[in-house]
């Protein structure tokens, strides 16, 4: 199997994780968008040197994972690539932030270490909670979602086909690159000098798929708008759920509950 084939391959495990019957994923769609949306917003507005309130944090994403019946491993895994990058971006906070805020025995740290520890833990949760949201939630449903609170037409519509095409453009990318090593067996990866070729005919072979999806499409009356299935039938909890979760969010914002356990003992 290709690189190509097994990046569509994760794709299909992703959509197969969203077709579980979970208690979360039996949570509407709508209250786990406002849920992540506001983790994700609450996560983000924690203060640079606030690392140790922003643990708590970590609780919900890793409960949810518990609860949805799938590992937490599979969320580093399918992110593996993002990961790093998410973590590179606050690389250079200790060059610049040198003034020196905690020390752990003769070990001096600075306020850019700290702040660079804190940068990459708010990434990190925010691309646990992302990963939580999408591997419980069908991408129709995700769509249907966000029209019900009226996000642009034209966005959820890109954002439905973007996803529907990936896997189509990444089969047409495995059978090219199959095609290339039965002319070169034994060649490792793509030959620079075949690079241009191979992106045109990429180009070539993506565009006349997609004129051939859009006219099934228009056949089967499409009108700018797309008619989702019937939604399913979801808990109705779910609202109460969500209010809930999103006051706990608030309140380990505005209280360090670290601190209040260190002072309790």
């Amino acid at each position: 199997m290709n690189k190509a084939r097994k990046a569509g391959a994760e794709i299909k495990a992703v959509e197969a994780l969203a077709q579980g019957n979970s208690l979360v994923h039996r949570l509407s769609p709508l209250s786990k968008l406002a849920m992540a949306l506001a983790y994700i917003i609450i996560t983000v507005s924690f203060g640079k040197y606030d690392y140790s309130a922003l643990i708590v944090m970590l609780l919900f994403p890793v409960i949810g994972y518990q609860l949805a019946l799938i590992p937490i491993g599979t969320c580093f895994y399918k992110l593996r690539i993002v990961l790093p990058l998410v973590c590179a971006v606050g690389v250079f906070n200790p060059v610049f932030d040198r003034e020196i805020m905690l020390r752990i025995g003769n070990v001096a740290v600075s306020g850019g270490v700290i702040s660079m520890i804190t940068l990459m833990m708010k990434g990190v949760f925010s691309l646990m909670m992302s990963f939580l949201l999408v591997s419980t939630t069908p991408v129709d449903e995700l769509c249907r979602a966000l029209r019900k609170i009226h996000f642009p037409k034209l966005l959820v519509s890109l954002l439905l086909l973007t996803f529907r095409y990936v896997s189509a453009m990444l089969d047409e990318v495995a059978v090219m690159t199959d095609a290339y090593h039965l002319r070169a067996p034994g060649q490792k990866g793509i030959h620079f000098s075949a690079w241009g070729t191979f992106l045109g005919q990429l180009i070539l072979r993506s565009s006349d798929r997609a004129n051939e999806i859009y006219s099934a499409m228009l056949l089967r009356g499409f009108t700018g708008d797309f008619d989702y299935s019937p939604p399913k039938k979801y808990s109705r909890l779910s609202p109460l759920i969500a209010l809930i979760l999103i006051s706990l969010f608030i309140a380990a914002r505005l209280f360090n509950v670290i601190s209040l356990f260190g002072r309790l003992k």
